[in-house]
Order: structure tokens, then sequence, then C-alpha cells
């Protein structure tokens, strides 16, 4: 070896050794686990703008009921409505405030304050566990089609391939290798008007597997119910920054108006209901700085291996609602609840337009009981 060559290797071995490891390798570490719970104080205001004849609004409330990850506190509002009644949806237990101002109202205005508290999920799937198996009724609505989500002709056809594809034969065999194909076969699209549509039967028939968390996640509830396997959507806003420096998995400020953000979770026997996350998969790839990351990235894989059995508790659910109807509206079933809706002069706003339908969200973070 010259002796030029042997000071330049002899230089990028001191430097290495200088260094952590993870600096070179530029590892990222995901790991949320279950600790401290995380109080905040959910805001939602609404202003009805050019208000004229009836005017109406539902605004989702954090309705889910798991205590382990997740604990509902008080819901508060205030206003100058003529009535404002809580709301349940009969099948899945979404809940909504339901107001209604009197006609010609000058200038209509809501805001409701919802309390909750999170903390972080993280399932040890090497290690199944006594649980609990899921009623008659809960794994029938947990593996039925929806009118956005259907488990038969092509859902089924390619659930069947995929399954097939991975030689997978148990349920988390059947969950993690659909899991892993949406990762690797689906894009996450910036242009996508809020959380994207979730029509899943319409992407496999176009081939168009692009979109944002409503659709790359019913995706993935799709083709696992149609794997026979239970699986379901929940609807939910981000309210606080990641813990653990990932910029595109948390709220970037407390104005949280577009922070909307639907998971996934899977019933897998012996583990009980299962937290994952695909679509925020891709969101890394596409968002997570520098942006445009390679499926390799080290923050990438990182995500990938934790979020199939993990999510970080800076979340607030809503609900695992789909078709829901508004009570007092003549307008279609929703496919789902996860924006605040209103009518004015029984036309319904659009929910992906805040500036204009004029709602705003924020969330700060209180004291945890």
């Amino acid at each position: 070896m010259q002796r030029r060559e042997f000071l330049k290797s002899a230089a990028v071995l001191s430097l290495a050794a200088a260094f952590p490891r993870s600096a070179w390798a530029e590892e990222s570490v995901f790991a949320p686990k279950p600790g401290a719970w995380r109080a905040v104080d959910l805001v939602t205001k609404i202003t009805v703008e050019k208000p004229d004849g009836k005017m109406q609004a539902w605004i989702p409330l954090p309705s889910v009921t798991e205590s382990e990850w997740v604990r509902n506190g008080e819901t508060t509002w205030t206003g100058n409505t003529a009535s404002a009644t809580r709301a349940r949806d009969s099948k899945y237990g979404a809940e909504m405030l339901h107001v209604i101002w009197k006609e010609n109202e000058a200038a209509p205005v809501l805001e409701a304050t919802s309390r909750v508290e999170m903390r972080d999920r993280a399932i040890d799937l090497s290690k199944p566990g006594k649980v609990a198996p899921l009623s008659d009724a809960e794994r029938k609505l947990n593996l039925e089609g929806t009118a956005l989500i259907p488990v038969d002709g092509i859902v089924k056809q390619t659930s069947d391939k995929i399954v097939a594809a991975a030689n997978a034969r148990s349920d988390i065999e059947k969950a993690r290798a659909i899991y892993d194909w949406v990762v690797e076969n689906t894009v996450r699209v910036a242009a996508t008007r809020g959380c994207g549509v979730g029509d899943v039967a319409a992407m496999l028939k176009t081939g168009n597997l692009g979109g944002k968390c409503a659709d790359l996640n019913a995706l993935y509830v799709g083709l696992t119910r149609a794997a026979g396997v239970p699986a379901r959507d929940v609807y939910g806003i981000r309210v606080i920054p990641s813990q653990f420096g990932y910029k595109s998995l948390g709220a970037g400020s407390s104005n949280v108006t577009k922070a909307q953000h639907c998971r996934a979770e899977v019933f897998l026997e012996g583990f009980g209901w299962v937290p994952t996350d695909p679509a925020d998969v891709r969101k890394v790839m596409l968002e997570e700085p520098p942006a445009n990351l390679a499926i390799n990235d080290p923050k990438v894989v990182a995500a990938r291996k934790t979020l199939f059995g993990a999510w970080e508790g800076n979340w607030i659910p809503y609900n695992t609602a789909h078709d829901v109807a508004l009570p007092g509206s003549t307008h279609p079933k929703l496919g789902f609840l996860m924006y605040p809706q209103a009518e004015r002069a029984s036309l319904l706003l659009d929910c992906h337009d805040p500036d204009n339908f004029k709602y705003a969200l924020t969330a700060k973070e209180v004291k945890a009981s």
C-alpha cells in the first residue's frame, strides 16, 4: 500500500472510532412502549360563513374505549346553538356532537373541548398470552365488507394471491404478509385531498395504489378481512409531536386542523387487537427529511419494523366507524367520520376545505391525571 493511501485509510478509521456507530450507519430508533400517560385538550371550533336557512353541524368525538392505551375524559361545549346533542352511531358506537342553529342565525359558532389521555402501544408478537376472543358479533362486524371496503371480488382475489405468495398459514402470517405487500406496493400521494377516500375496489381495479392514510390503511383492512382475519380502521387526529424525532409522524404545532390520521388494527389470537400502520411507513418515505427516502433507508426500516405491532401515543382516536349516517341530515352516509361536518341551507359543506368551511382544531398538552 502506498503511503498516501495508507494515510487516507488511517484517517477514515480514526474518524470512525471517534463517532458512535449510529452516526455512521444512520440508525434510527423508533420504539414506542407503554409507559407514562399524556393528556391533551382538543378544541374544535366551527364558524359557519354566509349563514343561510337551516344550519347544523356534526363534530366527531373521541369514543374509542380501549383503557390500556386511551382514556376519554369530559367533553364540554359553548356557542349560540339552538340545540346541542351527543349522538351515537348504533352500529359502531361512534359518537358525535350534533348541533343546530336557529334559521338565519347571524353568526353561528360552536366550540367543543375534549380531554383525552393516551400512551404508546407495543405488543410483543413473540409472546402470545391469554386474550379473550372476539364475540361472534364483533368478529362478524370486523370481517364484513362496507360500502368502500368490500371483501369479495377483486379484493378477495388480491388477498388470496398475497397470502399464497407468502405461503402464509396462520392469522399472524397472513396479517404480516398483507402489511408488507401494502408497504411495498402502494405510494403516498401528497396531492390527495384530506386523508383520501378509501375506495379499495377502485384502487385495485385501476391499479392506482396511491393516496393517503384513509386509502392505504383501508386497503390493508380490506385485504386482511378478505383473508379471514378481523381488522378495522381507527380514525383520529395527531395532536403531539413524535418523541422519536419523526417530523412526519407527529403534529407540527398546536394547530391540528389538518392533522387527521387513520390507523389500523388486526385481531390476532393470543394478542388481541394489534396496532398497525402501513400508511405511515409510506408517509415516512415521502415526507421525512430530507424527503423521498428509499425503502431501505434506516428511518423507513425502523418505521416499517415498528408499525406492525406498535404505534406512538401522540394521536387521539375518534372511532372505527364506516357508512356513518349524520342524524338529521338527508345526505348519503359518509364512508367514515374523521372531520367536522356541516350543512348550510341543506347543502353539505366541504369538510376538506376548512378555510371556507371555517373550522379549526387546536391541541394543548395538559397534565395527565
